[in-house]
């Protein structure tokens, strides 16, 4: 049995899109609602025929949905929900994909008081976004953190669990703060050194007569990657997380101030100690199936 006959997806970027056609993929007997508030980005998901209907307004999109799914930046969540939550449904799940937690927790719940929330964060994605860029398999084999409240019904969260189960994800339940903590870590801080060192590297273009792009190799050609990622997005996110962005910034700086250290005294024991347990790291992601082992993470060099 499928855990919601009536989905609306609100916000076809990348990741709702990817949302929509995972839903009519896995779930074909499932009618999708989508509603963007860009009118080119709505044009263009009735074109592709992203979605069984596409709403003018956020209000009609919710207004028969049984799962509500916030597909925007997180710093627009509380003023898109207090958009529809005069039309939600009051048996309506309301979700997200946000990459903060506590945050959003607060904005849906100021303007959804009684509504049933079920924050969640599939943890995949790429540097691309809009509509087109969206796929249905995206999700598969990847990891989807759901943190609900203390106060959620275990069947809501069981019913959501079935959901990003059906797109293929792995799906890990983490309180809000937990969450927060985890992504600065293996998220928000690494894009915003990947932000850091490209802008770095621009300033140095000028200096270098142009090397730095022109010798781009594995390494800084993976940074400017992440760094292409959509600014609005990680904007909201920096501020909407900044607590735990900042932990683990000042513990990164001592880090950093350590390998200063090691490397103005000649320590190559410290830096080999370091360099061998970051190895083991990589491969247990990968053993873990969260990349591919092919060398130079698989692309091709024609």
């Amino acid at each position: 049995m499928l855990p919601f006959a009536r989905v609306t997806v609100i916000g076809l970027g990348l990741i709702g899109s990817s949302i929509a056609r995972g839903v009519r993929s896995a779930m074909p007997t499932v009618r999708v609602t989508g509603y963007d508030a860009d009118p080119d980005v709505r044009a263009t998901a009735t074109r592709i025929d992203l979605c069984d209907d596409v709403a003018d307004s956020a209000g009609a999109a919710v207004i028969d949905a049984d799962l509500v799914v916030l597909c925007v930046p997180v710093g627009a969540m509380g003023a898109v929900a207090a958009e529809f939550a005069a039309d939600l449904p009051s048996d309506a799940i309301v979700s997200d994909v946000g990459g903060s937690k506590e945050s959003v927790i607060a904005a849906l719940r100021a303007v959804l008081p009684d509504a049933t929330i079920v924050p969640g964060h599939p943890v995949a994605g790429t540097e691309h976004s809009g509509p087109e860029s969206g796929f249905a398999t995206l999700f598969r084999g990847r990891w989807c953190i759901l943190t609900p409240e203390e106060a959620t019904p275990d069947a809501a969260v069981i019913r959501l669990r079935s959901f990003w189960k059906a797109l293929g994800a792995n799906v890990e339940i983490m309180t809000p703060r937990h969450h927060d903590l985890v992504l600065a870590v293996t998220s928000h801080v690494p894009h915003l050194i990947a932000y850091s060192i490209v802008g770095t590297a621009s300033d140095l273009e000028e200096v270098t007569q142009g090397e730095v792009i022109k010798y781009s190799a594995g390494g800084f050609r993976d940074f400017t990657r992440i760094a292409a990622s959509d600014p609005t997005m990680w904007r909201d996110v920096f501020l909407n997380n900044r607590e735990a962005v900042l932990e683990i910034l000042q513990r990164l700086t001592e880090d950093v101030t350590m390998l200063q250290r090691a490397i103005r005294w000649g320590d190559g024991d410290a830096l080999f100690d370091l360099f061998t347990r970051t190895r083991a790291i990589r491969r247990s992601i990968i053993e873990q199936g969260q990349d591919d082992p092919a060398p130079d993470f698989g692309r091709s060099h024609e």
